[in-house]
Order: C-alpha cells, then sequence, then structure tokens
C-alpha cells in the first residue's frame, strides 16, 4: 500500500498570508479553515482602477487518454511568472469526482507543480459543485411537481429538456424512466442526468459577473415546451430566485496556494468536452485585477477549450488572451502518429514522433488562425531523449513559434523559467483576435465555420433531430448564440480513433440543444456522453484512507 501524501510534505502557509501576498485583507475572505477561503465579490468593487493584469491561455494538442500534464504546466508557469519578479495568479477549474474516482484522475497538478490542500480541492473542496446539483435538481423536481400538481402551465413531458445532474461517473443514469410508482397521476416519463459539471447551471455560474446576472441566466433556463409548443423557462416556474440562493456562496472564488505559497484562484468546472471548458470570468477578472499576469487553463487541446475561449469566453466578456501554451508530450506526439492507438506508447520510435507533428501543426495552426502568438511547451519526461527534443524544437521553429522545455514537475518554477520568460516576451506582441465565426451567422453556419476551421473537416451531417432544433432555434430568435462543441478529445474529428491530422471526414452533429440561459448553442458531435461511464479499472478502486486520514493509493 502506498501514500500518495505528495502534498503533506509541503508546509502550507495561512490562507490570510497567501491573501495578503496579493493584496488583499482578511475582511475580503470567508475562511474555510487554515489553508482554504472564499474572496467575496466586492473586491472587484474595490478594485475598479487598478490595471488589468495579461492573460495567458494554456492550451494542448489533443491528449492521451492520461493527459498531458496541462495543468502541472499552468502552476509552473505561474511560479515561475512570480519567480520573475512580476505577479502571477493561476486560476483553474474545480475538479469534478468524476474524473477523480474515475481513469483520469484528480486536477490539482503534480510533484513540485500542485495546487493544494490536493485531496480536499479534488474531492469536495468548498461545496461549489454540490451546491451546481443541488440547484439543478431543484428545478428538474420543480417541473415535475408542477405537473403533480395540475400543470398549469400545460408542459409536455415528452418535450423536456433539461435533464437531473450527479458529480459522479454513472452509465445507468443516462436514460431512465422517473415516476413508477402509486399515486403519480400521469407523471411518469423518460429522463436522464448528466454529470453535474455538463450542466447548463455549471456553465451559467462560470460565465455570471455578479448574483443578480446569475438570477437572471437561471431564469432564463429553456426547462420545456408545452402542448401547444411554447417555450416554457425557469422564471415560470419561479423557483430561479431559490436556485440563486443555493449558488449564493458557490459564485465566490476559492483562494488557495501552490506547492510555492503563491496564490491560486479555483473557480467553476465545466468540461471541454461537453461544456465550454475554463474557469469563471468572475475568477479571470479577479485575478486581472491583483496580477500582473493571469494564467488560465482551458481545456484539452485548441479543438476544444481554446476555440470555446476565444468565441464564447471572450466574445461575452472581452477578456482577450496576450498569449498561448500549447503544451505537448512525446508521448502524445507518437501517440497521434501511431498506426493505432495504445495506452503505452513511450517505446514508439521517432517516425511516430514526426507522424505526430501532424496534429501538433493543425493546433499551431488554429492558434494563429485566432489571432494568437504561442510557445509549444514540451511537459518533459524522464525518458524524453535529447534527439526527441531537438526534433520537436526544430520543427517548432520551422513553424515560426516559440519552443520551450518544462521540467516543472520535477523542478517547480526552477522548470519553468525558460518557458515564462518566452510567455512575457511574446504577450507584448499581442495580436487582434479573430473570432471563427460572427454573431449575426446562422447557428448551421456557426457549426460548419468550426467544422471545417478547427477541425479541418469536410463537411458536417446534422441529424434530423438536429435540423429539427435548428429550425427551433430560428423561432425563438437565438441565432445570435455562439455554439459549443461536443465532442471527443481525443481527436480533432468526432471519432476518437482517428488520430494525427485526420482530412476529408463528416462531422456527425448528433443533437443539438439549446442553452439559453448560459447563452449558446450545444452540438453534440459523434458518440460524445454528457454522462460519463467508469472503466473496468476506475481509481476509486485504488483510493484508501489510513487512521491519521492521509490518502493511500492501493
Amino acid at each position: 500500500m502506498k501514500t500518495t501524501s505528495k502534498p503533506q510534505e509541503v508546509k502550507l502557509k495561512h490562507i490570510v498570508e497567501i491573501a495578503q501576498s496579493i493584496g488583499l485583507d482578511e475582511d475580503d475572505l470567508e475562511l474555510y479553515g487554515k489553508y482554504k477561503a472564499k474572496i467575496n465579490l466586492d473586491v472587484l468593487e474595490k478594485k475598479t482602477r487598478q490595471s488589468e493584469g495579461k492573460v495567458i491561455l494554456v492550451t494542448s494538442i489533443n491528449p492521451t487518454p492520461y493527459g498531458e500534464g496541462k495543468t502541472t504546466t499552468a502552476i509552473g508557469l505561474s511560479m515561475a511568472i512570480n519567480r520573475l519578479g512580476f505577479k502571477s495568479i493561476v486560476t483553474l477549474r474545480e475538479p469534478s469526482l468524476g474524473p477523480y474516482l474515475g481513469i483520469k484522475g484528480g486536477a490539482t497538478g503534480g510533484g513540485a507543480s500542485q495546487v493544494l490542500p490536493g485531496t480536499d480541492i479534488n474531492l469536495h473542496f468548498t461545496g461549489d459543485i454540490h451546491a451546481v446539483t443541488a440547484a439543478n435538481n431543484l428545478l428538474c423536481a420543480a417541473v415535475d411537481n408542477h405537473i403533480y400538481h395540475g400543470n398549469t402551465l400545460n408542459i409536455n413531458p415528452k418535450a423536456i429538456m433539461i435533464k437531473r445532474a450527479m458529480d459522479m461517473n454513472d452509465r445507468a443514469l443516462r436514460n431512465i424512466v422517473i415516476g413508477l410508482g402509486d399515486g403519480q397521476k400521469g407523471a411518469v416519463r423518460e429522463d436522464g442526468f448528466v454529470i453535474s459539471v455538463a450542466s447548463e447551471v455549471m456553465a451559467i455560474l462560470c460565465l455570471s459577473n455578479d448574483l443578480e446576472e446569475l438570477k437572471e441566466r437561471l431564469g432564463n433556463i429553456l426547462v420545456a415546451f408545452s402542448y401547444d409548443k411554447k417555450p416554457v423557462y425557469a422564471k415560470d416556474l419561479n423557483v430561479h430566485g431559490a436556485m440563486a440562493l443555493l449558488l449564493k456562496d458557490a459564485i465566490k472564488p476559492n483562494l488557495v496556494q501552490t506547492s510555492e505559497a503563491t496564490a491560486a484562484i479555483i473557480h467553476g468546472g465545466p468540461f471541454a468536452n461537453i461544456a465550454h471548458g475554463t474557469n469563471s470570468i468572475i475568477a479571470t477578472k479577479m485575478a486581472q485585477k491583483l496580477s500582473d499576469y493571469v494564467v488560465v487553463e482551458a481545456g484539452f487541446g485548441s479543438d476544444l477549450g481554446a476555440e470555446k475561449f476565444v468565441n464564447i469566453v471572450s466574445r461575452k466578456t472581452g477578456i482577450y488572451p496576450s498569449a498561448a501554451v500549447v503544451v505537448v508530450t512525446t508521448r502524445a506526439l507518437k501517440y497521434h502518429g501511431s498506426s493505432v492507438a495504445k495506452t503505452n506508447i513511450t517505446d514508439e520510435g521517432m517516425d511516430a514522433l514526426l507522424k505526430g507533428f501532424e496534429n501538433l501543426s493543425k493546433h499551431i495552426e488554429n492558434l494563429k488562425m485566432m489571432g494568437l502568438e504561442m510557445v509549444v511547451a514540451l511537459n518533459m519526461f524522464p525518458d524524453d531523449t535529447p534527439s526527441e527534443i531537438s526534433m520537436i524544437e526544430s520543427f517548432c521553429r520551422k513553424q515560426g513559434v516559440e519552443f520551450a522545455v518544462s521540467r516543472a514537475y520535477d523542478l517547480g518554477s526552477e522548470g519553468a523559467l525558460e518557458l515564462a520568460e518566452k510567455v512575457i516576451e511574446i504577450a507584448d506582441k499581442r495580436r487582434k483576435i479573430n473570432f471563427v465565426y460572427q454573431d449575426q451567422d446562422p447557428v448551421e453556419e456557426k457549426i460548419k465555420k468550426v467544422a471545417k476551421t478547427i477541425y479541418g473537416a469536410l463537411d458536417v451531417q446534422f441529424s434530423k433531430s438536429a435540423l429539427s432544433t435548428l429550425e427551433l432555434i430560428r423561432k425563438l430568435n437565438i441565432e445570435h448564440f455562439p455554439v459549443c462543441m461536443a465532442k471527443t478529445q481525443y481527436s480533432l474529428s468526432d471519432h476518437p480513433e482517428l488520430l494525427g491530422r485526420p482530412k476529408d471526414f463528416i462531422l456527425n452533429v448528433n443533437e443539438i440543444r439549446i442553452n439559453s440561459g448560459a447563452g449558446f448553442i450545444v452540438a453534440i458531435c459523434g458518440n460524445i456522453m454528457t454522462m460519463p461511464g467508469l472503466s473496468k479499472d476506475y481509481a476509486a478502486l485504488h483510493l484508501d484512507i489510513d487512521k491519521d486520514g492521509n490518502v493511500l493509493w492501493v
């Protein structure tokens, strides 16, 4: 039995001391013990005259199933910027219990570049995701309760748009039947669950500027259609106020520290393959007021997290990245250069590495297309060879982009100094951000532009259901909404087995969902699940705790 208590080896500072290092005092905080705190929203009002720090967007190529260390790199980069004499805060999403107890593990970094206390952050943290779950499920309960008590809104049970949520991987809950039993008065219907971080409530939490906007957005959630095909919103059920009440603490960003005792803000947790994939705008704006450089991690590759950051977050908030970092690993490049997908690809040769450059080249092309200067950061593993590193650097040079080796996992800030220096240099060369599509484009055209421009698809095929929803979107006059593409993270296409840089493929849009509260349209592409399942050998089977409260890996 092996302990995973690396975080306990770091002597943590009291969170008030961490707050003071970025210009906050105890009155700005709500303490959750010694090492966690929420930051009061009035901090933004207090700092209105302060200049805003530059945003550095950390993304990657299409990852392997185990991730490529994007969070570790982001934490190491932020610490390195601080080490160079600037102020930097890393802003990250809150980990979901789904991946932590599933295959991917925690989301607090690793080695010498972590956010702490890691176990708390990976588990229940300050309860934000549970609050999102409760708010979502209150709305779902209100819908069924309204039908039970007479249905004055004339809701069609077969036209209910929202699903219940739970922060756990459970494939058995994807499609269920509810209302069975005596006395249900005809409320028996099909339903299902999404993982909490894929819910519209989570997206709304992350896209709201304050409590007032949060409540308004919650009220605008499209919950159902009536028998005469009129839309029914959460505000029609009059529960959006109670939903906002459940989220009154969750809307406040969480302050923790890195393994080198620098400030980190962790808030919100939308997945990037099935949601928009970055932390809250409140957290980012707050970090901008408190630092020179804000390091923001956007989930998965440029085809998902980075594309959505630009086309949804930047479009809605005016937060534009000054530079980007593309995280790569030799194993991910070999993975994309292999003839078949493998989980153990460290023994693949140089031919696979060279072929894997095709995937990297597309991500570089995507970021350039969106107007972002970038540094390609190799997250170095112990078995990486000098010749492999040299090949990657040479390729980047030919692509006209900067390259740096990151050893943040082993050395913390010291291992990311070269990366930090290059990021700071290019951040001063910011070009104009380019959106992939325009607000006035029809939703169908927006989806096609993302598919062809960012993914490299030949065309898009819409299912009958998707086409029907497109017509509904036109009738609701919400074609100005941006699109949030839900697809596999492992490929540029909607097929996870199509590695490298697939060409001449058709992107399949199987379903379109209207997130009217969040203010975007979700396009479900390929076989993507908004409620993941557990693998045969998942992380929870190996996690344990000893009598002293230390986490064990069995």
